[in-house]
């Protein structure tokens, strides 16, 4: 698929069939997350790919998907034939970043005035909600403020945080989020050249 309809199509899909998907789809969907950047080639990027259908469902009790469900919404989260679990080890960057070729100038760790473990983390996110498009599925993303327990009941090591639960599938109609009745920004308050006070 062309790049500039991959961008085009890709939405957030709160709502699934019942056709399961190829699980070398889904594997190479998985895959993605591993080729977004990586600040220092840190590779702390960590993956779970669920299928298993208990698994999910306590995934969506977690979520509360019982009161999402009584307020007119579907049960998108536990219908999802596939949930990709992205995390990411701040620990992992940290020991990196104290290796001597990325000490500064005067031999001491960086300070991280971005913690870039969670601009890596989006970047995998984004490279895994693209790469779903391209493999003709829509996906949905539910943030991990929403989903209490996730990384124990995923039994992610210690140093790993969850970012949150991508979901994976064929699409099915859904009840589209308020958020979209909100217009995008026109293009000219957004992209500036040179300067900020300069239009795109």
């Amino acid at each position: 698929m062309d790049f500039s309809h991959v961008l085009a199509r890709r939405r957030m899909v709160r709502n699934y069939s019942d056709q399961s998907v190829d699980d070398d789809a889904l594997d190479r969907i998985a895959s993605s997350a591993l080729r977004a950047p990586s600040a220092g080639n840190s590779q702390a990027i960590g993956v779970v790919v669920v299928t298993d259908a208990q698994v999910r469902r306590e995934i969506a009790r977690l979520a509360g998907e019982d009161s999402y469900v009584a307020a007119g919404f579907d049960p998108w989260i536990s219908r999802a034939p596939a949930h990709i679990v992205i995390s990411v080890s701040e620990k992992v960057y940290l020991d990196r970043y104290s290796e001597p070729d990325k000490l500064g100038p005067d031999g001491r760790a960086i300070g991280w005035p971005i913690p870039y473990w969670w601009v890596d983390a989006g970047a995998a996110l984004m490279a895994v909600l693209l790469t779903a498009v391209n493999e003709d599925l829509t996906a949905g993303f539910l943030g991990v403020h929403s989903v209490p327990d996730l990384a124990d009941t995923l039994r992610l090591p210690d140093d790993h945080t969850p970012i949150g639960v991508v979901t994976i599938g064929h699409p099915a109609p859904d009840r589209r989020s308020g958020s979209l009745e909100r217009p995008r920004k026109p293009r000219g308050s957004v992209i500036h050249r040179d300067h900020w006070d300069e239009g795109g």
